[in-house]
């Protein structure tokens, strides 16, 4: 038997944490294709959104359309600009956010597939993550 590329017709719209609401579509995943090598979303964020931290143990690559996404992870925050993309290891406390005034839609892929049972949410941040880098005082010697 032959194989043939497989259609996909539309995506899921997934349940999303943090607050306000944000929409997700997945095209290719656990939910929509039962895909569980590699998931791929598309993230629309409104302004103000965040999301608790997270310790995945898969590895996320974002890639940001338009608006900026707010990347905080362990020893620092950096922003992700339109046409800018950002890769998160397994492992890594990292956490998300729009905090700008027209929020951000961005392309996430996860590898192994994203799942709820897999990123690990926690309701606090690192002490050391607490301030944008560019806020933080050097280590005193």
């Amino acid at each position: 038997m032959r194989r043939m590329p497989r259609f996909i017709s539309a995506p899921t719209r997934v349940e999303a944490a943090g607050t306000p609401p944000k929409l997700i579509d997945e095209y290719v995943g656990r939910i929509n294709t039962r895909t569980e090598a590699l998931s791929i979303a598309h993230m629309r964020s409104p302004a103000g959104w965040s999301e608790p931290g997270q310790r995945p143990t898969f590895r996320e690559y974002t890639v940001v359309l338009r608006g900026t996404l707010m990347v905080e992870f362990e020893s620092g925050t950096f922003e992700v600009n339109a046409g800018q993309g950002v890769i998160c290891e397994p492992d890594e406390w990292v956490r998300y956010s729009t905090p700008g005034h027209d929020g951000a839609e961005y392309i996430a892929v996860c590898m192994p597939a994203f799942s709820p049972d897999t990123v690990h949410r926690s309701r606090t941040s690192p002490p050391s993550s607490r301030a944008p880098m560019s806020q933080r005082k050097p280590p005193s010697r």
